[in-house]
């Protein structure tokens, strides 16, 4: 901020909650350049009235909250942080495997509980990690990075699913979502959010996975039909899910909270003070290149 503060007239919003409509339309009629970030409105009738700013350089690489071709349309830049972000984001990929297939999550409720009554030779048995398949969807920087983990850290086989073919080395990408989910005991979504990939993991995506298997989402909450996604939790035909982002963040459907199976985390995914500083570094570098009228460094 200080940074920012050498370089721009800064407004900064008091609230942590994302900007509605009619705040988006002010930002663009006032600012010359907006960081916006998750769930900020800017879709396309954000667009619809009076714009003086010149660019959006968004704090995050995802920017589903965004309608890019209305933006562009309307003469405005759009920018992102990727890169920043990628390790802490596979970080909290593997926290998820890991409490979501040994029962992290349920053991530690138990303890809180008091109702714990120590240890004996079936107690809470979850899913073995080290050597089993996992399976990626999205071969971007993140899963390529969720990759490298689970093959090095716990000897994983690694298949993925990809929109494009794409050779990544020591993984095999397979021909469809379906197969991707009958192989794999850990399915880790990964893809970028856009309007071809919402809902990408539905009902039959879910059916087609192994009844000992578990779902990790950290890309974004609409990748996953959460209504789908809790019917197959309720029924145990999953072994369990990991997440960190929603469908309608930040609410939580009750039934999610009461499912036993699943492990929730309030997006986490950057969560580490050294991320979110190197997140603003690069929006702010966005920032200036669009003021001075440049193509900023990470366009999208």
């Amino acid at each position: 901020m200080a940074a920012a503060a050498d370089r721009f007239d800064v407004t900064c919003r008091d609230s942590t909650q994302p900007m509605d409509l009619a705040e988006c339309r002010d930002a663009l009629a006032g600012a010359d350049v907006i960081l916006p970030t998750l769930g900020d409105a800017f879709g396309a009738e954000a667009f619809t009235g009076a714009i003086r700013a010149k660019g959006l350089a968004n704090f995050g690489v995802g920017y589903n909250h965004i309608d890019v071709d209305a933006a562009r349309a309307a003469g405005l830049a759009v920018a992102n942080t990727p890169g920043a972000v990628t390790d802490a984001t596979a970080d909290i990929a593997m926290t998820l495997i890991l409490m979501t297939a040994r029962r992290a999550g349920e053991g530690e409720r138990l303890v809180r509980a008091g109702a714990w009554r120590g240890w004996h030779p079936t107690q809470m048995l979850g899913l073995h990690v080290t050597g089993k398949t996992v399976g990626i969807v999205g071969m971007g920087r993140i899963g390529q990075a969720v990759a490298r983990r689970c093959r090095a850290g716990f000897g994983m086989e690694v298949l993925y699913w990809n929109r494009r073919p794409k050779p990544v080395e020591d993984a095999r990408q397979v021909d469809s979502l379906a197969d991707l989910c009958a192989a794999s005991d850990v399915v880790v979504m990964a893809v970028a959010a856009a309007p071809e990939t919402r809902h990408l993991m539905d009902a039959a995506a879910l059916a087609a996975m192994r009844p000992h298997a578990v779902l990790v989402n950290i890309a974004r909450g609409d990748v996953v039909d959460e209504a789908a996604l809790i019917e197959a939790l309720r029924a145990g035909r999953i072994g369990g899910a990991g997440l960190d982002v929603y469908e309608e963040e930040p609410h939580v459907p009750d039934a999610l909270m009461g499912c036993e199976n699943a492990v929730l985390l309030p997006h986490l995914g950057t969560a580490a003070l050294e991320v979110r500083e190197a997140m603003g570094r690069m929006a702010l570098d966005n920032a200036i290149a669009i003021a001075e009228g440049r193509a900023p460094p990470n366009p999208v």
